[in-house]
């Protein structure tokens, strides 16, 4: 009877637990959409910092500039070559009059006023003036190549911003040396990105593009919407868990990054995610669904911790921890008990032992 009674109690509790049990959201942190440490690809001394810690910047912004007296003279002197076209039009001067002296000594041969090799020197000089024209041209091409390479080595003392963000921490002042390291940490924050880490038991019930509930953990910023962005298609399994990415919009930049928060993905939950695999029936609306006995209740020996008393003895039923992680005392008919007269004291049972029978005359 006592072992009876320990085994009711105990699936009695499981199932109330697993009534009761509500699948949480799961927690998450907040995150800028893109983080970088801006610096130069050359070594030199600061000449101007233009932003502070927190300034908002914008995509080419220059945030800072190197020393670049040298970088600017050698400009302007491959700027004046590329610009300069003396010679390419003295070159191409030389060139038609060398090609009208040629067209005039092959009319005078014809007539015979003068002879073959003076026609022949003649468009040699033609072919050598054009050549020098060519030469003069080439040069000059390649001077504007040497000043685009000068505009380039001016631009990498200019540190720019990479995308529209805000600064996030400054390293080096005004007059610092660097060398080829970061100036500026840059973070965009418009859109944020949140990851979330989501049980094995939801793979495959996340979709990228569904609307998902983030709710920061400062209650200010109320409850927001969010879009999955990226889902893991590999699960961790160390952790029984895979990673899913979500941005979340901030055009005003009032939700700062670095929150935690919670997210809830619009039901799907364990508890639904079970209820709705394959085979199982479905529950009416508005009915929570009731956690069946495991096999281990039902096949495995319960092991009772009760000791026996000789009179006014308490059954107390022991059980497994991880079956039921809450116990409600409620009150239910047990038929064995309806022939031992006993009470509920504490989620104990109380057995009273019968009255003895009267002695025999």
């Amino acid at each position: 009877m006592k072992r009876h009674i320990s085994r009711t109690l105990c699936l009695m509790a499981a199932a109330g637990a697993g009534a009761g049990a509500v699948a949480e959201p799961m927690g998450c942190l907040i995150e800028p959409d893109r983080v970088a440490e801006v610096g130069s690809a050359s070594v030199g001394v600061i000449e101007h910092m233009g932003v502070e810690r927190g300034d908002m910047v914008t995509s080419g912004q220059i945030l800072a500039r190197l020393s670049s007296g040298v970088e600017r003279a050698s400009m302007a002197v491959a700027e004046t070559r590329a610009t300069a076209d003396a010679e390419v039009k003295a070159a191409a001067a030389a060139a038609d009059l060398a090609k009208s002296k040629y067209e005039r000594a092959r009319d005078l041969v014809k007539e015979n006023f003068i002879s073959t090799q003076a026609l022949e020197q003649a468009q040699a000089e033609w072919r050598v003036a054009d050549e020098r024209a060519r030469q003069a041209r080439e040069a000059r091409d390649v001077a504007q190549r040497e000043w685009q390479l000068s505009a380039a080595q001016l631009g990498q003392r200019l540190i720019r911003a990479p995308f529209d963000g805000i600064i996030v921490e400054r390293y080096h002042s005004q007059g610092e040396r660097i060398e080829r390291e970061a100036v500026v940490k840059v973070a965009k924050i418009d859109p944020l990105r949140i990851e979330a880490i989501v049980p094995a038991s939801q793979f495959g019930s996340i979709k990228p593009g569904q609307l998902a509930q983030v709710t920061p953990q400062l209650q200010q910023f109320g409850v927001l919407k969010a879009t999955v962005t990226l889902v893991d298609r590999v699960i961790d399994a160390a952790s029984n868990s895979f990673r899913v990415r979500l941005t979340l919009p901030n055009p005003d930049h009032t939700v700062p990054s670095g929150l935690r928060c919670s997210v809830d993905f619009g039901g799907n939950s364990a508890a639904s995610a079970s209820a709705a695999q394959p085979g199982t029936p479905a529950r009416p609306a508005g009915k929570p669904a009731s956690a069946a006995p495991s096999s281990w209740q039902m096949d495995t020996p319960m092991r009772s911790s009760a000791a026996e008393q000789p009179r006014g003895g308490v059954v107390q039923a022991a059980f497994h921890p991880a079956a039921a992680p809450a116990v409600r005392s409620v009150p239910v008919p047990v038929p064995a008990l309806r022939q031992t007269p006993g009470r509920m004291v504490s989620g104990r049972v109380v057995v009273e032992p019968p009255e003895a029978a009267p002695a025999a005359r």
